[in-house]
């Protein structure tokens, strides 16, 4: 933390010069309710200049039009270009539409911002165990004399043992709610966090590949040294502490019995009446299915790398095809051009230059030749009228015409059941848009479908009259 490198970070680290930033609020409070607090690792573009939209146009209502007077895409262009460095933009494998990411330096700003908020329950209790827990674990794994470790472990016996005996004799010993609250914000903590080392290792990956790619394209030496190289340093990450550690991680979270206890664990922790009071975010009962689909992104930009080594060594092994048919062209040009020279030089002749075997099993049986049977039929030219009425009245119904109109009706209210929606922009296309509906508020996390309650939809028919259709409460909320 010297002065000249802190000065360093201020011009070049991405996380501080967002803290500096003008629209910082802005930034920062779209890009957390966007990305961090849904846990969604990447965005298409056009999704997410849709968000946008909509966030700008809330702050434009309170602080005025000319406070952020920039369109959506021109402000994630922005964000995303290399002096900013706030979003990764990139194109999938399939697909020509850009996708954005936050970086790691963006997360760690603003995990940082959400540190500096007092907490009105600071526990303490949770992490000084935690570190006892860790030191026992150090101590008792260094450890190499049997006889010690033998002696710790029937301490700990003890101990089971004694507890044991409470219980049998009706001493059972809970935790109070101040240390329920302590472990429960601990492992909330840690469970998020998380989440943020993956973006970090995935970045460190995406960085290897990046370098291979640079190194490819400027290589001018042999195969063997290049790929002697780049296997050195993508052994040299994956056996590193962090690669390691990695590793084991994937591995115990990928056991099928960890995730089924993992899950029921959670259950029961939700179901605690003091955790109900403190209102937890019941994301974190998925918590190890958003670990998983962070891993699998790492795990597919470990893969980008491998298939960057195949398509190098493809390309090597067509240019030097190409390079061995050069030479035996030139070759053979040479030996045509010497064809009439008389030459007095030493010689020699081979009768061949390999054995000529033919095996008679080798050759094909005899199979009589097919011979086609021509039926001499006039063909004449139907009459049959065939209706195609049917092909012209397939329905279409536009889901994103669906949801930008929800959206602009959220844009002067804060919600809107399905029902004032249908009351204000009738159906067009009858029970197929209603379903449509449907299918876009199960899409949409922040839409609500209570089956408790029922609502009454109705709609005109140009064959029927009018219609009904009676199905769960359906809310959409900005």
């Amino acid at each position: 933390m010297d002065h000249a490198t802190l000065e360093t970070m201020k011009r070049s680290h991405p996380g501080w010069r967002l803290l500096a930033a003008d629209h910082a609020p802005m930034i920062i409070s779209f890009l957390h309710a966007t990305f961090i607090q849904p846990n969604v690792r990447t965005m298409a573009q056009q999704a997410l200049c849709a968000r946008l939209d909509d966030w700008l146009y809330q702050l434009r209502q309170r602080e005025g039009a000319e406070s952020y007077p920039r369109s959506a895409s021109q402000y994630l262009d922005t964000w995303a270009d290399d002096a900013h460095a706030w979003l990764r933009k990139y194109y999938p494998p399939a697909g020509d539409e850009p996708w954005f990411d936050i970086t790691p330096a963006t997360e760690k700003a603003i995990e940082w911002l959400a540190s500096l908020k007092q907490r009105q329950f600071v526990g303490t209790e949770s992490r000084l165990m935690m570190v006892f827990e860790l030191l026992r674990q150090m101590t008792e794994g260094t450890e190499v004399d049997p006889s010690a470790r033998i002696a710790e472990l029937e301490k700990r016996r003890a101990r089971i043992d004694a507890e044991i005996g409470d219980i049998r004799a009706g001493n059972l010993s809970l935790m109070d709610s101040a240390q329920i609250k302590d472990r429960f914000q601990q492992m909330a903590a840690t469970a998020r966090g998380l989440l943020s080392d993956f973006r970090e290792v995935e970045q460190n990956f995406r960085d290897l590949d990046r370098d291979i790619r640079e190194r490819i394209a400027m290589w001018e030496g042999s195969k063997g040294a290049l790929l002697d190289e780049i296997f050195g340093e993508r052994d040299a990450i994956r056996d590193s502490d962090q690669g390691a550690s990695f590793r084991a991680f994937w591995d115990l979270l990928m056991s099928p019995d960890r995730q089924d206890e993992l899950s029921s664990m959670l259950e029961k922790v939700f179901a605690i009446p003091v955790v109900v009071e403190l209102a937890p975010d019941r994301r974190l009962l998925r918590v190890h299915h958003d670990w998983l689909e962070a891993g699998e992104v790492t795990q597919r930009t470990v893969a980008r790398v491998s298939g960057q080594l195949r398509r190098y060594l493809d390309d090597q092994a067509w240019l030097e095809n190409r390079r061995i048919m050069q030479l035996i062209r030139r070759i053979e040009h040479h030996a045509l051009a010497l064809r009439d020279q008389a030459t007095d030089a030493v010689s020699m002749e081979l009768d061949d230059s390999a054995t000529s075997i033919e095996l008679p099993f080798e050759r094909p049986l005899f199979k009589p030749p097919h011979k086609p049977r021509i039926a001499d039929h006039v063909v004449t030219e139907g009459d049959a009228d065939v209706p195609a009425d049917a092909l012209f009245e397939q329905v279409h119904v536009d889901k994103s015409a669906l949801r930008t109109r929800i959206r602009k009706m959220l844009q002067t209210r804060p919600q809107v059941s399905l029902a004032e929606l249908v009351d204000e922009h009738p159906l067009e296309h009858g029970l197929a848009e209603l379903v449509a509906y449907m299918s876009v508020a199960s899409d949409d996390t922040k839409a609500l479908i209570d089956d408790g309650r029922r609502q009454t939809v109705s709609w005109q028919d140009s064959v029927r009259g009018t219609r009904q259709a009676t199905l769960p409460l359906v809310v959409f909320t900005r």
